[in-house]
């Protein structure tokens, strides 16, 4: 596999065995503690302004952004970090565009951040998962920003998830129930993500029928769109 993927697409905090630097300093990516907090409330406002901002950086290349990752779900416990994801038609060509913005932003390209976890039992092309992935700590709201092609199975898929937990507060009291158990039992965010990418997956099918059933696809709901 070309390039170490950062983590898995719903909720990407994989910590890299070397973070980037800004300014000359390392970005703190590398190493994170496995901290899953109580739902925040104004992670969907925060999430909204810095959306707001990000339109205005990255201008009419970034087709759509949204919120993801477990931030984006009510009710979800998760870390204090916002997952974003801009949808484009290019990732060389967006990753030449938005370095410099995305610096100013106080944002750090991490450069193993290339690629999804592909799910178990797909026989995709891993290059069919490949993203950028730039990182925010401490200057600012801290997030996770993944750029994905517009169209792609990681874009959808983590569009996908976020919906089908919206539309099924159940599984996301018991999705949280193992996020917290998995965070008090491993050592650190390699093995977490390792041990709930299989946990994923099988939300994934599950998730799948339901859109078969509804009809939902990223084409049909607009960005920000909620159940």
């Amino acid at each position: 596999m070309a390039g170490r993927r950062l983590s898995s697409v719903i909720d990407a905090r994989r910590p890299m065995r070397a973070g980037p630097r800004r300014n000359g300093q390392s970005v703190r990516v590398t190493r994170e503690l496995i901290v899953v907090s109580a739902p925040d409330p104004t992670w969907a406002q925060r999430a909204g302004v810095l959306i707001a901002t990000l339109h205005g950086a990255l201008g009419a290349g970034a087709l759509r952004i949204d919120h993801v990752g477990s931030t984006a779900i009510p009710a979800m416990d998760a870390k204090d970090v916002l997952d974003i994801q801009v949808s484009v038609t290019d990732l060389v060509d967006a990753q030449e565009r938005y370095d410099a913005p995305l610096r100013d932003l106080g944002f750090a390209r991490v450069p193993n951040g290339t690629r999804d976890h592909v799910p178990a039992g797909r026989r995709d092309d891993p290059a069919l998962w490949a993203k950028r992935f730039w990182a925010r700590r401490g200057s600012g709201e801290d997030a996770n920003l993944h750029v994905r092609v517009s169209g792609s199975p990681n874009e959808r898929l983590a569009l996908l998830f976020r919906d089908w937990m919206c539309a099924h507060p159940h599984a996301v009291i018991a999705y949280s129930a193992i996020k917290r158990s998995l965070a008090a039992a491993l050592p650190d965010l390699d093995t977490y993500a390792d041990v709930k990418d299989p946990i994923v997956d099988l939300v994934i099918v599950t998730a799948e029928e339901w859109a078969a059933e509804t009809g939902w696809s990223t084409s049909t709901q607009p960005a920000g769109w909620r159940p």
